[in-house]
């Protein structure tokens, strides 16, 4: 049945996008501001459908730490959940992703349409300062900067490889930051075709204001982030039937 119940779901995921994104071609000849429901919208329905199908579902946590500017929210990455789940958090969020995706069919022209921040991997100083500049325009407009810190999913429980970029946007921004816990890896593991049943708890932790040295700032969002993930990681160990994926991940030290 697992595996029967995580198949539909793969098809429907795939489907469901693409239906929406062509039930939404017309607003994206309306300014802007009057589409962005439309991730909010795409990442509930996946999400409800991840409830019903598979049984998975989702408790967030410190809704309130999110603040009423613009901000970066750096967010645990370790399994595509988080990709699709976190998007409803945010009114008009902004990713930081490769430009290539601008120029998929159907996809793409909603990246674009919605400003996102694309950034050229090949040109690594253009691509910075271009980034930076966009990020900018981004924070001074209250919108939300979504990153993933480690810049690729990390299995659940496993040693983390936090790249230092962020500190970079942190110094040069100087806007609040956001850290984001969280346990989907075990339930949707990285790479896996497999979804089990239980609930994904999301923590949002207090910002980190600006003011600290980039050091500073990077060990203590690294600290928040895991020490968050790792007890959360933790937690779903007393569920009345844990995820069978916790028995490859040792138990987290000092937890």
């Amino acid at each position: 049945m697992l595996l029967l119940r995580s198949t539909v779901f793969q098809i429907l995921f795939y489907s469901v996008t693409l239906v929406q994104m062509l039930l939404y071609l017309p607003v994206l000849l309306l300014p802007r501001k009057y589409g962005w429901w439309i991730p909010n919208i795409w990442a509930k329905s996946l999400v409800l459908l991840m409830r019903y199908i598979v049984g998975l579902k989702v408790e967030f946590r410190g809704r309130e730490n999110l603040p009423s500017c613009g901000y970066i929210a750096a967010m645990k990455h370790q399994s595509a959940w988080e990709t699709v789940g976190l998007i409803q958090l945010f009114p008009r969020p902004a990713f930081i992703l490769k430009r290539e995706l601008n120029w998929l069919p159907l996809f793409g022209w909603y990246t674009t349409k919605y400003d996102q921040i694309p950034i050229n991997r090949g040109k690594r100083s253009e691509a910075l300062a271009a980034m930076m500049e966009a990020a900018k325009e981004k924070i001074d407009d209250n919108r939300q900067i979504l990153i993933f810190p480690e810049g690729t999913r990390r299995p659940a429980g496993a040693e983390p490889k936090y790249k230092f970029g962020i500190a970079h946007l942190y110094k040069k921004l100087q806007c609040p930051v956001v850290p984001i816990a969280h346990n989907a890896g075990v339930y949707w593991p990285r790479a896996s075709f497999i979804v089990h049943p239980g609930t994904v708890i999301v923590e949002i932790l207090p910002p980190i204001e600006p003011g600290l040295s980039p050091d500073e700032f990077y060990e203590k969002m690294v600290s928040d982030i895991e020490t968050a993930s790792n007890r959360l990681i933790e937690e779903a160990r007393s569920e009345a039937n844990p995820s069978p994926v916790l028995e490859s991940i040792p138990a987290a030290k000092g937890v």
